[in-house]
Parts: structure tokens; C-alpha cells; sequence
């Protein structure tokens, strides 16, 4: 402890508090990150922060480690800095001292001017902005800390070379401190068709690190590292996690050290060389975010709350889509179209999409991106003829671009060999048969902005599907090869910023090789993700749970996949694939050309109950059952006034049981009546036994015994689903509808 005066700032926000101790002069060290600790007055505060001081141990520096959100090796911290960098193997180990502190742009005094109890303010949802300076290393440092209504954290950082020498920066890393109770780790790995999938270990001494060196926020991806108290679940359990919201290359960390203090960490990962200072220039960090819950679901609810909050989020119903892809991929026929157009409209469908193939020498994946013109061997009146009719028919009409690539069978490669990313007197090995067009040149990107633009003041397109289908291998720019990922991934967000401000009502789906670019900082751009390129419903049903962790259904692309699925073959009832992908953005993967008349009116019905339901589905909480039973799931939504509810019951596989008994469905209101009753549209899945209650017709039970004792499902087969909906019916004498559960 200091003999300096107590200086904190305390944020409270949906059941969260971040309290932030800022004497001494350092940067922010936390004091506490997790549940509501209340307000505290300037005992409390130092109460708090002494009773957290942990004992000086042998052979460690004499005085207790002052770890801030950017962990300083001048202080005694051992584990990996929160910025390193030189200026020529000089002011490697910056000692940051704190010359400003703004709360919500109001400047505040040491000790704090309106510090409602000596130095210490209590707030609500807040921003935080502290200035600090290292003289003898010539660096500036703003850092910038937010507290959201729905209690997410953010934070970024902002580095300044104040010196003449250049300051070459390798590394900057955000941390929020954990307690040690938080020892198992989740994150997630992935591959191509296969996305989001979890896996979890314990918390040991170290650091379990996930880097991404893709260029792209990876099919691989971390998406959140959280750690969590033994055993934690959707339900139960303290959970801490972060996300480093960018595109490129990045890091995701937990770290342990010797002492006992443990810290999650993010930020972008530099390659070498790719940040040099000048004096005077700044680099700043990507936005980490920090996601607090009492589960699973409440950290989810938690993000999906601050997505919604944002005023760019998507407010109008989301179009049911039909895209076009596995349906002709590039076989691109006016009259086949116009057929699928027609159908798409006859089953409810309200945007269709026309994927890869429309443009330049672009019959196959070897030649023509980058040659954004109408092909006139393909389309000698345009697509008119077809965007003209599909309006007319009420549908929007959307187009597939993949800005950021190019063939080398191009007339742009033949004309610009210098504008594809390339390191050394070599091009980077193909991928997908193409290569990067590096769009931190001015006059590529000017180039694919202008195509582009071209094409949208052409044709009434309401929708682009922006895909990007390859990783940044030997990404440098052309002739040193000086690496040029960070600048092409600012680039992919100028590109997206400018059509959005010169199309206002233009979507953008974020795209790539499925589920490849599924972050924060894409979803500031963007309007929904493709969760993954596989539309397989078993597959999906593990990829939906889990990207939900991050984002909301109304932002995920789902669709209703072909019966014979593209990527596994597998075959699957037309209910199941349909269940599968209500729970998002819905679309449709599918050749309706081939589809029976029984399959069009059933998917017909599918929409209509989407359509009915989709305020719910896109407005609703999440919510996801921890069972032992891992050949079953369940997942549902509930209103956020709890005055509906809508469950889907999954059987993944042949269980080892006939049924497994009551099955809960959680979230609802304890002290409120629902009705309950099967939706089904077709009928119950072909073998599956009901349950004798289902016979009976709607019943009425409490929320609280939903949630608690649950109910018995019909026996499915394996790959089957039902859905069923909750819906309100009054309160019951003397409840209060305070709290769900959970």
C-alpha cells in the first residue's frame, strides 16, 4: 500500500461492478471485475483494494506487484508485458505515469474532483479515459476504459511516439484480472464446415495462449477465451471471458504466474516491422472486450444486450433469403434463375441472392475475381432480366463480391502483378486457387471501390455477401514484402464503412469460407455473419450453440439446408433442417427446382411460422439447458418481459435410454402461467413416439416448474427435433415477476 491518497472510480452496470484503483499516479490497476460489489465509499474502496494485496513471496521483488490493464514490467510484473516494443533496443520497458483522468469527458482532479466520499466516484454505465506519459522513453498513452448498460467492459489503448527516432511496436495487450477460482479454461477451435467447436482445460501456471496468424479472424478462431469456476455451464458457474474485436491477425490469452495473479488478455499480434511510429504517430489497439456472467447464458444475454443497444443494429424484420449457390454454384442460367425466383417468392422467401459466377472470366474458382463487371458472355442484358424480376416479384435482390482477392487468370493480375500481397520475389502458395489484392495500395482499393460502386448504382441490390475465402500467407506489400496485414484489415473497414455511408440501406453479410470472420469489429461493419459454409443440420446444431456465445440469432445466417446436404451428404427430414436454422437469420441453401410439392408447402409452412415468430426469435433472451445427456439438446428463447418463450428439443443421437425423463425448459418467469403446446408443421417427425400429455392438448404450468421439474418429450429418433412455444397466460396469485429461471 501507498501513502498516497485513495483514487478510484467505481462503475456499476447490469449486476456488474468494475472498480478501478488509479492513485500513485499509475494506469488503472483493477480492483475488482465481476459481480455488483455496490457502491463504494473511500473506506470501502481501500478496504477492498488492501484486502486484495497478495503477500510478497520469497525470491519476488520486495513490494507487492502493481498490475494494471497494461501490465508494466518496470513494476515488478513477470508474466508478458502489455506492450513491448523499442527504439532500437531502446525504451523497451516503458514506466507509465498518469497526467489526466476524464469520466465521461468531465476532467477529474487528484483526488478525484466530485468524488462523492474523499477519493472515490461511484457511477453507472460509464466511459473512462486516462493520459499517461513516459518522458524518458518519449511515449504518450491513452487508455480508454468503458463500462456498458448491460455490463460488458471494453477497453483500447492508444500509443504516441513523442521522440525523433522512430518506435517500432511489436505488442499491445489489454488485461482484466481474474480470481483464482476461475481454473477451467473455454475457448474454441474450428476448421473449415466445422466451426466454433469448444474445448476446455484447466487453468495452469503459464500462459495458454491462442493466436491467430491468419489475416482473418480464422475458421480456428478463439471468438471468447473465458475461464470459469469449476464445472461452469450455461446456468451455473462465474464465468470471465474476453474478445479482441479484429479482423486480422490477433491473441487471446489467460496467464498464471508464480504469485498467484492470473489475467486474461487481447489485442491485435503484430508481425515484425509492421508498426513503426514516426514521431508523432499513433497506433491504437483494437477494442478487448471483457464478459462477465453467472453462466454461459448470462455472459451471451450480456453481449447480445450490447449488440442490440448499438444504433447501426438491424431493426427491421430480417429478410428470409434464398441463396442460389448450392443450388446452380456457377452455372448461371437467366431461365433457371427466373424459375428459382419464382418458387423462392410462391414459399414466402424475401431476399434472393445470387452468389460467385456473375462477373468477368468467372466460370469456375480459377480465374475472374477481381474483374467486378457483368459478364456479357453470361448476362448479354446485364441482370436486369433477373433483378427486375425478383422485384417485381417483392423480393430484394443481393449480389456476392469478394473484394480482398484475386486470380492470377485475371485482367486485373495481368495488368497489376504488383498489387497482389506478396513477400521476397515470390508469390504466397494459392489458396483456393487465388491470391490477396492488397488494398492498403491507394489504387487497388480504389480500384474495388469503384467496381463496386459501379455495379450498386447499376442495379437495385439491397444486399451484398461479402465473402473472403483464402488466409494472408506472405502478406507484404510489394517490392520490399514489409508485412501488410493491419493495413489491410483497416482497409477492409474503410471499404465497408464507405459503401455503408454512401448506401445507407445497404446489408452486408460478413462472410468468409463460411464462419471465418465472426467478430466484433466485423459486426460494427456488418449486418449479419454466414456461420459456417456447412448447412448439415447435426453439424449445425453445435456451431449455432456455440457462435451464439457471441452473437445474436437475428445476426447469424441460417439456412434450411438441401435433403442430401452438400458438404457431408448425409440426408435429413425437411423438419429437422428447418428447426435447426429458425433459430437465426433464415435462409434458404436449397434447389427448389427439385423440390416436391409436399416439400414446398411444408417449407412454406416453416416460413410462415418463422415470419410468426420472428419478433421473439430476434428479440428474445437465450437460453440453453445443461443436461448430462449429451445425445440431446435443448435451446430456446424468451421474451425479455418473459411474455413468451420458444424452445427447440434436439435429439443429436441414439441415446442410451428411451427417454430421458422430464426436461426443463429454463428462462421463464417463476411466478407466471404459460401455456404450453407443441408447434408442428407436417406433423411429428416420421417414428418418433409423442408424449401422452401432448395428447391432452395445451397445458398450463408455472414458470418456476418449467424451469425446475420440467416436462417429458416425445421419443425422437436420433436427428430429429420438435419445437415448442410458451406463451403467458396471467401471474400467479401472490408470485412477483422479478427474476427468471435460470
Amino acid at each position: 500500500m501507498t501513502d498516497t491518497p485513495d483514487f478510484g472510480v467505481v462503475m456499476r452496470a447490469g449486476g456488474v461492478s468494475l472498480v478501478l484503483d488509479l492513485g500513485d499516479h499509475g494506469l488503472p490497476a483493477v480492483v475488482h471485475w465481476g459481480a455488483d460489489s455496490g457502491d463504494l465509499d473511500a473506506r470501502g474502496f481501500a478496504g477492498l483494494a488492501a484486502t486484495g494485496v497478495l503477500p510478497v513471496a520469497a525470491s519476488e521483488v520486495d513490494v507487492p506487484v502493481r498490475i494494471s490493464m497494461l501490465p508494466e514490467h518496470a513494476r515488478g510484473w513477470m508474466g508478458r508485458p502489455g506492450l513491448s516494443g523499442s527504439r532500437a533496443g531502446a525504451a523497451w520497458s516503458p514506466l507509465w505515469r498518469t497526467v489526466a483522468v476524464a469520466l465521461d469527458g468531465v476532467p477529474l482532479g487528484v483526488p478525484l474532483d466530485g468524488a462523492s466520499d474523499g477519493g472515490v466516484v461511484n457511477r453507472g454505465a460509464g466511459t473512462l479515459v486516462v493520459d499517461a506519459i513516459d518522458e524518458a522513453a518519449e511515449l504518450a498513452l491513452t487508455l480508454t476504459v468503458e463500462l456498458g448498460l448491460s455490463g460488458i467492459v471494453r477497453t483500447r489503448a492508444a500509443v504516441r511516439n513523442l521522440g525523433a527516432e522512430a518506435y517500432q511496436l511489436d505488442d499491445l495487450m489489454l488485461c482484466l484480472p481474474t480470481p483464482a477460482i476461475a481454473s477451467e479454461v473455454l475457448d474454441f477451435a474450428g476448421r473449415w464446415g466445422g466451426e466454433r467447436s469448444p474445448q476446455r482445460r484447466s487453468v495452469n501456471v503459464g500462459a495458454h495462449r491462442r493466436e491467430s496468424r491468419r489475416g482473418r479472424t480464422g475458421l480456428d478462431a478463439a471468438m471468447i477465451l473465458s475461464v470459469g469456476t469449476p464445472g461452469f455451464g450455461f446456468a451455473d458457474g462465474e464465468v470471465w471471458g474476453i474478445h479482441t474485436a479484429w479482423s486480422g491477425n490477433h491473441v487471446h490469452q489467460v496467464e498464471r504466474v508464480l504469485s498467484g495473479e492470473q489475467l486474461l488478455g487481447g489485442g491485435e499480434l503484430l508481425l515484425p516491422g509492421e508498426v513503426r511510429l514516426a514521431q508523432g504517430e499513433s497506433y491504437e489497439s483494437p477494442w478487448v472486450y471483457g464478459i462477465y456472467g453467472a453462466g454461459l447464458d448470462d455472459s451471451a444475454r450480456r453481449m447480445h444486450r450490447n449488440l442490440r443497444a448499438r444504433p447501426q443494429h438491424p431493426r427491421s424484420p430480417r429478410p428470409v433469403t434464398l441463396n442460389v449457390w448450392e443450388a446452380v454454384y456457377f452455372d448461371h442460367d437467366l431461365d433457371t434463375l427466373l424459375e428459382l425466383a419464382e418458387r423462392a417468392a410462391g414459399v414466402g422467401i424475401e431476399r434472393f441472392v445470387l452468389d460467385d459466377g456473375w462477373f468477368g472470366g468467372r466460370r469456375g474458382d480459377r480465374a475472374g475475381l477481381g474483374d467486378w463487371t457483368v459478364s456479357g458472355a453470361v448476362w448479354p442484358d446485364g441482370l436486369h432480366p433477373l433483378v427486375d424480376r425478383v422485384r417485381g416479384l417483392g423480393m430484394q435482390f443481393g449480389l456476392w463480391f469478394e473484394p480482398e482477392m484475386v486470380s492470377m487468370d485475371s485482367d486485373l493480375a495481368r495488368a497489376h502483378p504488383d498489387w497482389i500481397m506478396a513477400t521476397g520475389e515470390r508469390l504466397p502458395v494459392e489458396s483456393r486457387h487465388q491470391q490477396v489484392l492488397n488494398l492498403g495500395i491507394p489504387e487497388a482499393y480504389e480500384h474495388v471501390r469503384d467496381a463496386m460502386c459501379a455495379i450498386l448504382d447499376e442495379y437495385d441490390i439491397a444486399y451484398l455477401k461479402w465473402d473472403h475465402n483464402r488466409d494472408l500467407v506472405d502478406a507484404g506489400t510489394q517490392p520490399l514484402g514489409r508485412p501488410g496485414v493491419h493495413e489491410q484489415t483497416l482497409a477492409y473497414y474503410r471499404l465497408v464503412d464507405e459503401l455503408k455511408a454512401r448506401y445507407p440501406e445497404l446489408e452486408i453479410e460478413s462472410c468468409s469460407s463460411g464462419g471465418g470472420r465472426v467478430d466484433l469489429a466485423a459486426l460494427e461493419r456488418t449486418d449479419r455473419v454466414w456461420v459456417s459454409d456447412n448447412n448439415d443440420p447435426i453439424d449445425r446444431q453445435q456451431i449455432n450453440r456455440w457462435t451464439t456465445q457471441l452473437v445474436p440469432p437475428e445476426l447469424m445466417g441460417n439456412h434450411i439446408a438441401s435433403g442430401a446436404s452438400h458438404t457431408t451428404n448425409r440426408l435429413h427430414a425437411l423438419s429437422f433442417r428447418a428447426i435447426t436454422a429458425l433459430f437465426g437469420h433464415l435462409g434458404v441453401e436449397w434447389d427448389l427446382r427439385r423440390a416436391s410439392e409436399a416439400e414446398l408447402a411444408e417449407l412454406s409452412g416453416w416460413i410462415e411460422l418463422h415470419r410468426a415468430n420472428r419478433e421473439l426469435l430476434h428479440g428474445g433472451e437465450l437460453v440453453r439447458l445443461d443436461h448430462p445427456d449429451g445425445s440431446l439438446s435443448l435451446n430456446g428463447v424468451v421474451a425479455a418481459d418473459g411474455s413468451a418463450g420458444l424452445f427447440s428439443f434436439v435429439s443429436l443421437s441414439r441415446a442410451p435410454v428411451a427417454s430421458p425423463g422430464r426436461i426443463r425448459l429454463p428462462g421463464l418467469l417463476p411466478s407466471a402461467r404459460y401455456r404450453i403446446e407443441p408447434l408442428l408443421v407436417g406433423g411429428l417427425p416420421h417414428g418418433a413416439d409423442t408424449a401422452p400429455w401432448w395428447e391432452l392438448g395445451p397445458v398450463e404450468l408455472s414458470g418456476a416448474v418449467l424451469g425446475s421439474v420440467g416436462l417429458v418429450m416425445p421419443a425422437l429418433r436420433p436427428e430429429q427435433a420438435v419445437l415448442l412455444r410458451a406463451e403467458r397466460v396471467d401471474e400467479i396469485d401472490g408470485g412477483t415477476s422479478g427474476s427468471r429461471t435460470a
